[in-house]
């Protein structure tokens, strides 16, 4: 809506942190940037931004007035979703933030599989780390976020959890491919390929390490959990994964061999689903955060909180 532009420029300025790279987004010079957000300061009373010779940072009052903007075009988005739904008609724009775990098998399927239903929905799928994703919630560039083990703060509304055992993944001749579980001292001999993101599988990991002092040889460090799996077919390497990135039946995990790792090693993480807390979704994002949560329980029945 026309009136919320300007709005939606300050919202741009506060996230880039500068006028030269919010103007290139915006696709409008820098002069006629500033001249929007100093003619909205003076109506207002009070400067939004600290200007510095490497940038722009909101100060208090800006900080208040942003969050009343991103509140406020988050309701109009709703309320367009439920004037949409009236028609019969489901549209709207879902925004889900998910790290590296759940975006290559977990959700290709579940967004296809509701865009048949509704195929007037549109989707962006933003790769973060567990602290980028909270922040997404935080600023309303995402609606949803999919976050593993990590502690959530208490502005951020656990919507689902499902408990996620790590397991070693080989190819099927591994010599090790026989074995029901593991211990972190039967990988002592093999190269390791570990999650660079010292996050979520890497923190259990790093954690079971120190514990039982079985440092692996690692030989590469990714932040692709394919590109180490795809590894696997050329050395009889190991590496990490959760059964939620696995749950596919045409990807290359179902070519692998996965084996649990003694949970007296390496302890259960938290998968949780997540939004604001406070914030009424928009009806499309709501819909496919119910099928989300649904398909947990359907995969995960006696995993899920």
């Amino acid at each position: 809506m026309r009136y919320l532009t300007t709005l939606k420029y300050i919202d741009i300025v506060a996230k880039e942190g500068s006028m030269r790279k919010a103007a290139e987004r915006l696709a409008i010079t820098s002069t006629a940037l500033n001249r929007r957000i100093l003619a909205i300061e003076e109506e207002i009373g009070h400067p939004l931004f600290e200007r510095t010779p490497s940038g722009v940072q909101l100060n208090t009052a800006g900080e208040l007035f942003v969050q009343h903007i991103r509140n406020q075009i988050s309701d109009v988005n709703r309320v367009l979703s439920q004037i949409s739904d009236l028609s019969g008609i489901r549209r709207g724009h879902v925004r889900i933030s998910s790290g590296a775990q759940t975006i290559s098998a977990f959700l290709p399927k579940e967004i296809a599989e509701y865009r048949q239903k509704h195929p007037g929905v549109t989707f962006e799928v933003l790769r973060h780390n567990s602290k980028r994703a909270v922040e997404s919630l935080v600023s309303h560039e995402s609606d949803i976020a999919i976050i593993f083990d990590s502690i959530l703060p208490s502005d951020i509304h656990i919507v689902a959890t499902v408990t996620q055992a790590v397991h070693i993944i080989m190819a099927p001749d591994h010599p090790l491919a026989n074995k029901k579980t593991l211990r972190l001292q039967d990988c002592l001999a093999w190269p390791i390929l570990m999650p660079r993101e010292n996050e979520g599988i890497r923190t259990l990991l790093s954690v079971g390490q120190i514990q039982k002092a079985t440092p692996l040889q690692t030989i590469i460090e990714a932040d692709s959990f394919d590109m180490m799996a795809n590894y696997l077919t050329y050395e009889h390497a190991l590496t990490f994964q959760i059964p939620i990135s696995m749950n596919s039946q045409d990807g290359i995990y179902h070519r692998l061999k996965a084996i649990p790792i003694d949970h007296r090693d390496c302890a259960r993480g938290l998968l949780h689903i997540a939004q604001l807390k406070a914030r009424v979704l928009p009806v499309a994002a709501a819909k496919f955060q119910d099928q989300l949560v649904q398909r947990l329980n359907d995969i995960f029945p006696e995993e899920t909180r």
